[in-house]
């Protein structure tokens, strides 16, 4: 595996195998798609952070999870099962994602999901262990491998923005399905993960050019 994303220079690294391996990725970071490292908290509270998260407004989110980890003080698995479900709801947690996080902090503290070793592994072993946990899907594997763990080849094929920048970038008739999409990003390994980032980048070049609200 390639060194994690945890330094600008290793992410320069990938940026200029991409540019390499692919004419289209080098037109990208060259019209200025060179995406910035960002990080999140690896562990239980970065995997929780994304589940908090899902299909609510960032200010939401940001709400949500202040509630939360003041409740938890730090975050553990441990403080997670403790809490009942009606202080859960009462910090603004659906009963799908209080669910959800549940099973993660019972898959972690019962030794199931090695939370703690998955930047050792390779991207998809570290997915497939993620996506065992009732609740966790493809993309939330994904986002927690790439942007909490800084892993190199993490690539969520599923992600709606990287799909649509695909599109435009390849002139593509339609918006690639994420089967599609994976089958193109096997030449990026094994820095799928940076071409993830740039395609998020561009996506919003794209969308500033054609006047259009990013999503």
């Amino acid at each position: 595996m390639a060194t994690l994303l945890e330094t600008d220079a290793v992410l320069k690294r990938g940026l200029t195998a991409l540019a390499k391996a692919d004419p289209v990725m080098a037109r990208l970071i060259a019209e200025g798609a060179a995406p910035h490292l960002r990080k999140r908290p690896p562990g239980f509270e970065g995997l929780a952070w994304i589940i908090v998260g899902q299909q609510v407004s960032t200010a939401s989110a940001a709400a949500i999870w202040g509630r939360l980890r003041t409740l938890l003080d730090p975050p553990s698995p441990e403080r997670f099962l403790r809490l009942s479900d009606e202080d859960l709801r009462g910090a603004g947690l659906s009963a799908m994602k209080i669910r959800t996080i549940r099973a993660t902090a019972s898959e972690i503290v019962g030794g199931r999901l090695p939370i703690d070793r998955l930047h050792g592994l390779p991207a998809d072993e570290a997915h497939s262990l993620l996506t065992r946990v009732k609740g966790i899907g493809p993309w939330t594997a994904d986002i927690y491998l790439l942007f909490c763990l800084g892993h190199p080849d993490a690539f969520p094929g599923g992600d709606l923005a990287v799909q649509e920048a695909a599109r435009i970038a390849y002139g593509l008739d339609e918006r690639p399905d994420a089967k599609t999409l994976t089958i193109l990003a096997e030449r990026w390994r094994p820095w799928r993960g940076v071409a993830a980032k740039v395609l998020w980048a561009y996506y919003r070049i794209a969308k500033a050019r054609e006047g259009s609200p990013v999503t």
